[in-house]
């Protein structure tokens, strides 16, 4: 598929995915012969990763750190220094971070309800509204 259907499949701008292209994170699978950037379903869902790790606040370096990782994981060897057994601790730790980013964006979201719900309480006691 071309990169106009990515970008409205991950809901990525182009601009976006031609930078995660230019830093390396995703690599078109093809070229058309007129140039085009070709995708498979293969790098949506990386698209889809690097779009879920972003508000979690991971780093472009981070976010190829997992994504090798994991490709690495797919693959079938060689796994590199520590093999596979290093590569699976490295996805829990990637799963634990996430995990705790993802509770304190819940705190987060409860305080500004608290605060919307407040805002709210002071305007129904305003005579008038």
């Amino acid at each position: 598929m071309q990169i106009g259907e990515v970008a409205t499949r991950t809901e990525l701008s182009l601009r976006t995915i031609r930078h995660y292209e230019e830093t390396g994170l995703v690599v078109p699978s093809a070229r058309s012969r007129g140039g085009f950037r070709l995708y498979t379903e293969r790098d949506v869902a990386r698209l889809m990763v690097i779009r879920r790790m972003k508000p979690l606040g991971f780093t472009l370096d981070r976010m190829r750190e997992l994504l090798d990782a994991t490709d690495r994981l797919d693959a079938d060897g060689p796994y590199g220094e520590g093999g596979r057994p290093a590569l699976l601790a490295l996805v829990r730790t990637y799963e634990r971070a996430a995990a705790e980013q993802v509770d304190r964006l819940r705190v987060q979201l409860a305080r500004a309800e608290d605060f919307a719900h407040t805002l709210r309480t002071r305007l129904d006691e305003e005579p008038g509204t």
